[in-house]
Formats: structure tokens, sequence, C-alpha cells
């Protein structure tokens, strides 16, 4: 048989996957099993083609799920979502772009699969606990739980004060601004006392493999691998020959500003700002490599934007 039928529905069935997941190639191999399954199945015995897709595709994603969870307990450091390059959302894209943020995903990372793959095709999709229930295999009753426990987890855990896109993307750049130039204290002036750097190499990158907290301890660690002996060091750690060029800008990822560093066109180091009343709270450095290879490769649909 072939893909003609399956391919209107691959895009949204990335965007289930991939926010239950928070890897694009998990994602992706969900979505390759969902379609051979698909391939077997009779048609004339599949009354909604999207809605049998989306359960079959959310099954196993939350069996992988399961799978995964033992090998990210002994990640070496912490554990960050697989970062995609994402364009500005038309309104009615709003809510989705919002469900692939970063800090997001991390909160997502703490609750049981069932409880994300409720969350999410609630939250984000918009699906009624009675179809949740039908897709999970559990009673509605059941559902609406484990529904209500994630999002008052998901309230608990982000901030309390969000700043808004525009204020974001300037808090972004100031960042920039300050962390490349060397600019210690005006850094320091843009983070938050108590914040937080989050990085992930995942043993194949130079990155902290514990969470640095306070403003002074974690200004003084950005501005030293953001100068000229800093940048070496990492891309030694990476593999990549020295000296080399990067190329800085802020770019929309995972529905947010975040300042993308690349060399040629390899994505080699992104920071993201969780930003909360004009402060940086959370700063999150992604640099291991296999987080980054979506956004290494642009243009592939919804694989590299499945917002």
């Amino acid at each position: 048989m072939g893909s003609d039928d399956f391919t209107p529905h691959r895009r949204r069935l990335l965007d289930v996957a991939y926010r239950i997941l928070g890897t694009v190639t998990d994602a992706e191999d969900v979505v390759q099993e969902a379609w051979l399954r698909w391939s077997a199945v009779d048609r004339s015995e599949v009354a909604n083609p999207q809605a049998f897709l989306v359960t079959v595709t959310t099954r196993l994603a939350i069996d992988r799920l399961r799978q995964v969870r033992a090998r990210r307990e002994a990640y070496p450091g912490p554990w960050l979502p697989e970062l995609i390059s994402t364009r500005p959302d038309p309104a009615d894209r709003a809510e989705l772009a919002e469900s692939v943020e970063l800090a997001l995903l991390v909160v997502l990372e703490t609750l049981s699969p069932l409880e994300r793959a409720a969350f999410v095709l609630h939250e984000a999709f918009g699906f009624s606990h009675a179809d949740i229930a039908g897709v999970i295999g559990r009673s509605e009753a059941a559902t609406r739980q484990l529904a209500r426990r994630a999002r008052d987890h998901v309230r608990a855990a982000r901030p309390r004060f969000e700043t808004d896109r525009g204020q974001r993307r300037r808090l972004t750049e100031r960042f920039l601004a300050a962390c490349f130039g060397g600019d210690l204290d005006g850094l320091v002036e843009l983070l938050a006392a108590d914040v937080r750097l989050v990085s992930d190499g995942g043993g194949r990158a130079k990155a902290p493999l514990r969470v640095i907290e306070g403003a002074d301890r974690v200004g003084r660690f950005l501005t030293s691998i953001s100068n000229d002996d800093g940048a070496q060091r990492f891309l030694v750690s990476i593999g990549l020959p020295t000296p080399a060029e990067f190329a800085i800008a802020v770019e929309d990822v995972n529905g947010g500003p975040a300042i993308v560093v690349r060399v040629g066109a390899r994505v080699v180091l992104v920071f993201a700002v969780e930003a909360v009343d004009d402060r940086i709270g959370t700063v999150f450095l992604v640099a291991n490599p296999e987080k980054l290879a979506a956004m290494s490769r642009p243009g592939e649909g919804a694989a590299s934007n499945p917002a």
C-alpha cells in the first residue's frame, strides 16, 4: 500500500510524538512504526483514520518513553529535550508553539508517561477527556485525574510571572550582547539572584555536569566560555578543528527566542532563557551534538518544526 493516505496525517503525528517524547529522533521512529502498522491494517475497518493514527502513535510514544526513561536516568549530567527550529506562528498555532517551549518540555519530563500523554493531548491539541481515555486505554474518570495531576504539576513548576514574546526577545538580545561582549556586570544585572544554569553536553561536549546557581557564578561561567579561549576549547570538545569562526544570532527555537551559535551550517550551541519579571530565572545551555542535529538540517517539514 502507498503512503499517500498517510502523508496528510504525518505532521500531526510528529506534533504529538515530539511533545510526548521530547526528541525528534524518537518521534520520527514512532511515526515510522505507526506508518508500518497503518500499512498492514484493513482500511475498511477504520472509520476515522486520524483518530486511529493518533491513538497508535500515542500508545507507541508512551511505550517508547517508558523504555528511554531508564537511559535518561543514567545520562551524564542534566538531560534536556532535543531542540527544534520554529518560525513565528500565526494566532491559530500559538498554543502549539507554547507546547514545545523548552521550559515546559523540561517540566513534562517529571510527569509519568500517561500523565504526559494526557496533558499533551488535552492542553496542546484540545482532545476531550473521553477521547483521551480511548487513546490511552483508561476510564474517563481516571483520565481526568491524570490530566488534572499533570496540569497542577505544570502550573506549580512554571514561573508565576512570565514575560511576553517581545520582552523575552529583547531580554535575549541583551543577554547575547553582555555574554559575548564580555560584560560581566551587565550580564549579572540581567540575571535573577537565584538564577540557575542547566546545561546538557551529554558527555559529548564540554558542559557542566551539575546545575550552576546564583547570578555571580552563572555570569562568570558564561563569560568564561564566551571568550576566544573558552570557545576554542569547546570546539575541541566536540571534535571540530580550531580555530573556527562562529555565527551567532537570536532565532526562534522551540517557540521562543534563543541564541544559536553555528560553525558553518552546523549548530554547535544554543542558549535559551526562561524569563520572569524582566529577569532571567533559568539559562538552558544545550551543547550535546545529538540534541542539536535537527536544527542543523532545516527545511525538513514537521521533523524540523513540529509546531
